[in-house]
């Protein structure tokens, strides 16, 4: 059974329980987390959220120079917290070029541990929510839009296949948030099964090319 390692941001915190239900009997689940930033020492985001792409580059580095990762497949998504704005300047956490760079690196590290990479659009933000609340941040519909085309060229590049849960979860409808960023509950349960259902899609067609089929 395929083991899998999911690296990404409270969004897929979220969508994680349903998930791991989902691929019960098909692949072994598991997510970065309190062992590894403990054993790691690693800046915050403590715990599972990932971060920006620096930081989850950081932990991918610390993590293969460590103890590796005992994983087949990395469910890898970061951008929500690079594409943050300075209210004032409207300098971002982590400017796009760099996070492109950065996705190409965290790719590289993973492939070369022999890792499959599978990467996730970066979820929408109601950003006339969001950026009426005292965060000391905003975020905007177009740089997901943005940072999302960023990661695409990457991945083409690295021939890591894409799962659309940004234009998955936009085709949902209305009802979608339970803040300014995070999905209600029936829209997480609606992701995992997009997932899930893409990664047995996927493990599928792997295994019928390894056997020659």
């Amino acid at each position: 059974m395929k083991r899998l390692y999911v690296i990404g941001d409270s969004i897929s915190i979220q969508y994680g329980p349903y998930l791991e239900r989902y691929l019960a009997g098909r692949m072994v689940y598991a997510r970065k987390g309190h062992e590894d930033t403990a054993a790691l020492a690693l800046d915050p985001p403590q715990s599972a959220n990932g971060g920006d792409s620096s930081m989850v580059l950081a932990f991918v580095s610390a993590k293969a120079a460590a103890s590796g990762f005992a994983a087949d497949v990395a469910l890898l998504n970061c951008g929500l917290w690079d594409l943050r704005a300075d209210p004032q300047t409207g300098a971002k956490q982590v400017p796009v070029t760099q996070y492109g760079a950065n996705l190409a690196e965290i790719v590289d590290i993973l492939h070369a541990e022999g890792v499959a990479v599978a990467w996730v659009r970066t979820t929408p933000c109601d950003e006339a929510v969001h950026n009426k609340r005292e965060m000391g941040f905003h975020r905007y519909a177009a740089d997901v839009v943005a940072y999302n085309e960023a990661a695409d060229a990457v991945m083409s590049a690295h021939n890591v296949p894409t799962l659309d849960l940004h234009t998955f979860t936009l085709n949902l409808g209305d009802n979608l948030y339970c803040d300014h960023v995070h999905s209600n509950e029936h829209v997480r349960e609606k992701q995992a099964a997009f997932i899930a259902g893409w990664l047995a899609a996927w493990d599928a067609v792997s295994r019928k090319g390894a056997s020659g089929g």
